[in-house]
């Protein structure tokens, strides 16, 4: 009896053995048959996708404009500002009551109301007076190059030569040029020359010597590197233009942002005293002036070197569309929240026509004829425009009615884009709704939050109406800290979270029309908010993670939409993955985006069965690190860069490792 017990006990056993490894291998076949592969199906093509799809947002914030991307080496030029010494110092320092013997400010500004202050110079004893300009932050000079200085003066009386000098830290010039003016008919004159550097500066000063005695006015001292974008005289910082030209964006938003809007109706921008002649564009105070985060700057101004005329250069430059907002009879909703009343809109109304002229016109039109008159006389076919930004309520509803009825009767083909407040808010909701009844064209939607909102968002427009107005995220950003915090740094992770939520605009491209990070560029030591895609100093820049999250999207955009999937549903966030695929007709390439945003790396495979070859390889550009704080910065600025490399494909599969930390782009010819 125990025999047979024991041999029943181990045959229990062994069946018990054979059962449990059954079970394993069962379970294990079922775990991978569970973890089916992503398929990417190349026949059943959607919509396609909008060429304007990823694009830039600038706005002057963080000293963007003025001592950023313009390129004018010297701070308040033609002594317009409020302290119109500001910028300016007597080298060496005298006394308050010698300087004012020497120096006056005459207000002109019944002659000229946008250039209302020039500087009278009276010298009446052969001294040694200087003047000397800080620029922004300092002047920044290159060894060898040339930059042109330029300068208006009336002479009164004659005697005075002037000479300039570029002087560095240690108080030695690195290159002078000496002006002798030579007319005394009391008639303003332009004059310029080439300083040649000898040293390279990295923050130094202009000086101006005053040499003999007699009497001069003086109006505008101007100077800019010769190596600017393009070489145009008087443009834009080449080294900053390259990082947006690299982008390759389909569109640029102009020129705000909370500017457009200016603390009160009388500050707002008003874009036709940006163009023509320097000394017909009105300077005015920055919005920025106050920051939310950083530091305030109260010598931040916008003397519109940089206008309306030379952002729809830039446009062009970058063959991206031109997209540029105006203020809509609402002062800031966050400041005074001013209102125009609606029976004094018709000026604001008619800015908007006339910008469409000045854009599109013919040359024989008043503002066309303006356009040409500045160098263009070709349409620069502009096809979009703001009603306003970031404004709300039933009093933006109403002023956008005039719009909508002024510009659409005579340029039926305009989109307009129409705000929704600074979403998401309780605003959002109601303007949301009145946009979609009022059958808007664009409804801009803006989104700085955290990455778990970005992460947890990337479905947001799955399930929106498909038969309403296309959207427009105007701005957004990853905040790895709070809205506003002084904090907030532009780590890979926020990057990763950004790319997550990308990943399900471009599988929404049906509806959603445009994107834009924002803001653009920041000041490494000027700078009111944060984080920013573009860093910089004086003599060069840094681009963030999201700035190659934004350039890898941009330039892999493709041109109809794919879909990827893990057992028919979308990926988005499954096993920490976000992914999206496109499909480019020009390159005959599938392209597919891969977030991996966790601190562990996944190893996944990739069915295309639609493959016209079942063995070839891929390209795969992956943007990583070890760490998901892993930042750039003016001494790393390689520190987080993609890195390319060739993938093999068999059976129409890909095998591939998603590092932690990760963003990958995958090429196949198809």
């Amino acid at each position: 009896m125990l025999k047979s017990t024991m041999t029943i006990s181990i045959k229990r056993k062994k069946a018990t053995l054979v059962l449990s490894l059954v079970c394993f291998l069962f379970l294990h076949c079922c775990q991978i048959i569970a973890q089916v592969n992503y398929k990417v199906d190349i026949n059943n093509v959607k919509e396609n996708i909008p060429p304007t799809l990823w694009g830039l947002f600038f706005e002057d914030i963080n000293r963007s404009g003025d001592g950023g991307i313009y390129a004018e080496l010297i701070k308040n030029r033609s002594f317009d500002f409020p302290d119109p010494y500001m910028g300016w110092k007597l080298d060496p320092p005298r006394h308050m009551y010698a300087k004012h013997e020497i120096f006056q400010v005459i207000n002109q500004s019944a002659v000229n109301e946008n250039n209302p202050k020039y500087l009278q110079v009276t010298i009446n004893n052969p001294e040694k007076i200087s003047l000397a300009n800080e620029g922004f932050g300092g002047i920044t000079v290159k060894k060898g190059m040339g930059y042109e200085l330029t300068v208006v003066y009336r002479q009164k009386t004659s005697g005075i030569n002037l000479k300039f000098e570029l002087i560095n830290a240690e108080n030695k010039s690195v290159g002078s040029t000496t002006i002798k003016p030579s007319s005394t008919d009391n008639e303003w004159q332009t004059v310029k020359a080439i300083i040649t550097t000898k040293d390279t500066i990295i923050k130094g000063k202009l000086l101006l010597n005053f040499e003999g005695t007699g009497k001069i006015d003086l109006d505008r001292i101007s100077l800019f590197p010769s190596d600017t974008w393009m070489n145009r005289k008087g443009g834009l910082r080449n080294d900053l233009v390259q990082d947006l030209y690299d982008i390759h964006p389909g569109f640029l938003r102009f020129p705000g942002g909370c500017i457009v809007e200016g603390k009160t109706p009388n500050t707002r921008y008003q874009w036709k005293t940006t163009i023509g002649p320097l000394e017909q564009r009105k300077l005015i105070s920055n919005q920025w002036q106050e920051g939310a985060a950083g530091k305030p700057l109260p010598d931040y101004f916008q003397s519109f070197g940089l206008g309306f005329y030379e952002y729809f250069q830039l446009c062009e430059d970058l063959k991206a569309a031109a997209l540029p907002i105006l203020n809509c009879g609402l002062s800031c909703q966050f400041d005074a929240a001013e209102v125009v009343p609606m029976d004094e809109m018709s000026s604001y109304v008619q800015d908007a026509l006339d910008l469409i002229e000045f854009a599109n016109g013919d040359v024989t039109t008043a503002w066309g004829k303006k356009r040409a008159a500045l160098g263009h006389p070709e349409s620069f076919n502009m096809k979009m425009l703001g009603i306003g930004n970031e404004n709300w309520g039933p009093q933006y509803i109403e002023r956008l009615e005039l719009f909508r009825e002024a510009i659409k009767t005579k340029y039926p083909y305009m989109q307009l884009i129409c705000a929704t407040g600074y979403s998401p808010n309780p605003q959002f909701h109601f303007m949301d709704s009145a946009l979609r009844k009022m059958n808007v064209d664009i409804i801009d939607e803006h989104y700085y939050q955290t990455a778990n909102w970005f992460l947890m968002n990337a479905s947001k427009y799955d399930h929106y109406d498909r038969k309403g107005p296309k959207i427009f995220l105007g701005e957004y950003a990853c905040m790895s800290t709070r809205i506003g915090s002084p904090e907030n740094k532009n780590t890979l992770f926020c990057a990763l979270a950004e790319a997550a939520f990308m990943t399900g605009v471009e599988r929404n491209a049906d509806i959603i029309c445009m994107a834009a990070y924002a803001p653009l560029f920041a000041h490494v030591k000027d700078w009111q908010w944060t984080p920013n895609l573009i860093w910089f100093d004086n003599s060069t820049s840094f681009r963030t993670p999201s700035y190659y999250v934004q350039q890898l999207f941009s330039m892999n955009k493709g041109t109809s939409m794919a879909s990827i999937t893990e057992n028919g549903n979308v990926i988005a966030g499954s096993d920490s993955i976000w992914a999206s695929a496109v499909i480019d007709k020009h390159t005959g390439e599938v392209i597919i985006k891969l977030v991996n945003p966790s601190g562990k790396g996944k190893a996944k495979k990739i069915e295309v069965p639609q493959l016209g070859n079942s063995k070839s390889t891929a390209t795969i550009t992956v943007l990583k690190a070890d760490d998901g704080n892993a930042m750039n910065s003016l001494g790393q600025p390689l520190n987080v860069v993609p890195v390319s490399s060739t993938i093999p494909i068999n059976n129409r599969t890909i095998s591939v490792a998603l590092p932690k930390y990760s963003f990958s782009v995958i090429k196949i010819r198809s």
